[in-house]
């Protein structure tokens, strides 16, 4: 089977194309560094031509609402387009966890890219992955004042990259679900004790505040908001791990 990855340099991207050659799969490869644009409709139907699984693992440069949400819902109808045009029997495309639930910031933009997929003529299958290890360690160190560091009081599942394009590539050769799967890490922590990993890891001593005022992903979370249901699909990579690696 012939399957196109748009997004295929990132860190998902780079891992998907990896585990849907381990199926056998005939990969083709597209990010803007491979010179090609998604936004060129030209190139898109050349790449897409006699493929039948389309994965879209593309992300927004930011996390602000206004410009994520621009660009998936740019990126994701010149895709869907494209797919039609190609006859692609199935589309697949990476989400997050809480897309459904908050209202604002990047997961808001995520929620008008799956609402586009759902709406499109196409089979699809939506991966909703809980926040990766890098997004966990990344708002941490923008979490750091003068007193600490703050973040927003949360339960999380971080996942690994790895696992997740597990996932994907598992979704990708199977039959699409016409819905979503979770896909999240194999334990439940508390954003201060995962912030207090990372700080130890980076060899700083200061204090973990636990902040109701403070955003994750651009907005204001409740404290389960981002963590998946009883029937998601687990990982086996821990963050503690993955630090240690490192």
């Amino acid at each position: 089977m012939k399957v196109v990855v748009a997004g295929a340099t990132g860190r998902i991207g780079s891992r998907s194309v990896t585990r849907l050659r381990d199926h056998g799969a005939q990969v083709v490869p597209l990010s803007r560094t491979l010179g090609v644009d998604v936004g060129d409709a030209h190139a898109l139907r050349r790449a897409l031509r006699g493929a039948q699984i389309l994965v879209d693992v593309t992300d927004a440069s930011s996390r602000q609402q206004d410009v994520s949400t621009a660009f998936f819902a740019g990126t994701t109808r010149s895709l869907l387009m494209a797919a039609r045009e190609a006859g692609v029997e199935h589309y697949v495309a990476l989400s997050a966890v809480g897309a459904d639930r908050v209202a604002s910031g990047y997961l808001r933009a995520k929620a008008v890219q799956e609402d586009l997929v759902r709406r499109s003529a196409l089979p699809y299958s939506l991966v909703r992955a809980t926040p990766f290890f890098e997004s966990v360690e990344s708002a941490v160190c923008a979490g750091l004042h003068a007193d600490g560091v703050r973040v927003a009081p949360l339960l999380l599942r971080p996942v690994a990259t790895d696992d997740v394009a597990a996932a994907l590539a598992h979704v990708a050769v199977a039959v699409p679900l016409f819905g979503v799967l979770e896909a999240a890490g194999p334990e439940e922590r508390s954003f201060e004790d995962l912030a207090a990993d990372v700080l130890a890891a980076q060899d700083r001593v200061t204090p973990v505040i636990g902040d109701a005022q403070t955003s994750f992903f651009g907005a204001l979370i409740g404290e389960r908001t981002l963590l998946p249901g009883p029937d998601a699909h687990l990982g086996r990579h821990t963050m503690a791990q993955w630090l240690k690696d490192r």
